[in-house]
């Protein structure tokens, strides 16, 4: 599975982390919050990571598409 693209984040300097997707803000994480994402984000694929905790990750229709004639089945 290809890994997602298009996402980045900005530590401010409160220790807010906002994840950005494709130039709009699609996460605001603070406290204890922001503090586990940096830390999952430095051990693996950040962009993986990032898509996540802003919830662009797998949402369910997979299964169905993977059934249907246009994909090869």
């Amino acid at each position: 599975m290809p890994s997602p693209s298009g996402f980045s984040y900005d530590l401010r300097p409160d220790g807010t982390v906002v994840v950005w997707h494709h130039g709009r803000a699609a996460a605001k994480l603070r406290g204890d919050r922001a503090t586990r994402f940096l830390a999952e984000s430095a051990g693996g694929d950040p962009q993986l990571v990032m898509a996540r905790w802003t919830g662009n990750y797998k949402r369910g229709n997979e299964r169905t598409a993977s059934r249907h004639p246009r994909n090869g089945r």
